[in-house]
């Protein structure tokens, strides 16, 4: 593994954005593939962060996280959203990016979240680099690259004394006839990182008005075990059988973060499966050592659900996405062996 690391590396300078296969080292007849993506269109380095995957169009579109240009004379500035298209969630091609234009948007934009709702592409995402005034925004689009702001954005900052009133991290479910907004923000010393949920009524337009917030007197989830450290954050949620699944991220990156899961039967009040990471941070050597972060949940076309997420050896040098798959038994997500 480590050997195809280092090939990976040296692709990827090459290259502005490219998927790279890696087959497993661990098997004689190397059948198995899985996905490692990284864009190195800004700087040079590879750098993609909090994945979100859609089918849309007759392709697969991911969405994530690029950072600034490192030339400071361009004169696109700040954090944005990358744009990748695959036929397979294991090779992808990027396609295009979102960059700030409105004044709310200055710093950066971030950690997107895409749903297909009638027909088109409805994008919440997150400011940058506005500490307690990041805030949650929606877009929409016809074909998944070129989108239209809502004139209401920020649409989206929680109520209560218990957080610091920033909302990072959107991930946005339909469940039983409503919609629900599921956001990260921090304690009023802006120290612990906590889960906070709002929702919206089943034909909203997304707008500010539409949502409530249900997290007035305190999180839905908190760091509670070792692992979590001082941050929960980045919800990706899936529904199966009648009960929402979310997959969220435990530590601060590179502390290690690592994947958990907790399980909802009405999208307030959730329970861990596990005292234990589902998905851990790799062992030493490997591509993800440092951390296997910000999860996204992901059904395709075939039925079979994987879970995207974030992760590198180099405390975040570099940041890769990949992927494996999940299974599903009488209790609950468990993680395929490949």
């Amino acid at each position: 593994m480590m050997t195809a690391m280092l090939r990976i590396h040296l692709i990827l300078f090459l290259l502005p954005a490219i998927s790279v296969t890696v087959f497993s080292q661990n098997s004689s007849d190397a059948k198995e593939s899985y996905m490692l993506y990284g864009d190195t269109s800004r700087t040079g380095t590879p750098f993609s962060k909090d994945p979100h995957v859609i089918s849309f169009g007759g392709r697969y579109l991911m969405y994530y996280s690029i950072q600034a240009y490192g030339d400071k004379n361009n004169p696109v500035k700040g954090w944005g959203i990358g744009i990748a298209e695959s036929r397979d969630l294991v090779n992808w091609r990027k396609t295009g990016e979102i960059t700030p234009v409105a004044d709310y948007e200055t710093q950066g934009i971030c950690a997107p979240c895409a749903r297909v709702v009638n027909g088109k592409v409805h994008l919440f995402y997150q400011t940058y680099g506005n500490g307690r005034n990041d805030a949650i925004c929606h877009a929409w689009s016809s074909d998944g690259i070129n989108f239209t702001r809502n004139t209401t954005n920020p649409v989206f900052r929680p109520d209560g004394n218990w957080n610091c009133g920033r909302a990072i991290d959107a991930e946005v479910i339909m469940f039983k006839g409503r919609y629900y907004l599921y956001y990260a923000t921090r304690d009023p010393e802006y120290i612990i990182q906590m889960q906070g949920v709002a929702t919206a009524e089943g034909d909203t337009d997304f707008s500010r008005s539409a949502w409530v917030n249900l997290s007035t007197d305190g999180p839905i989830l908190k760091p509670e075990l070792p692992w979590e450290k001082d941050c929960i954050e980045g919800a990706s949620v899936i529904e199966y059988k009648g009960k929402l699944y979310m997959f969220y991220a435990g530590a601060y990156n590179n502390a290690p973060q690592q994947v958990g899961v907790a399980v909802s039967s009405d999208g307030k009040n959730w329970k861990r499966l596990s005292e234990s990471p589902f998905l851990p941070n790799g062992k030493p050597g490997e591509w993800n050592s440092s951390e296997s972060g910000h999860p996204h949940i992901f059904k395709d076309n075939n039925n079979r659900t994987w879970l995207f997420f974030q992760g590198n050896n180099d405390n975040g040098k570099t940041w890769f996405i990949s992927n494996v798959e999940v299974l599903w038994n009488k209790k609950g997500p468990y993680l395929s062996e490949r």
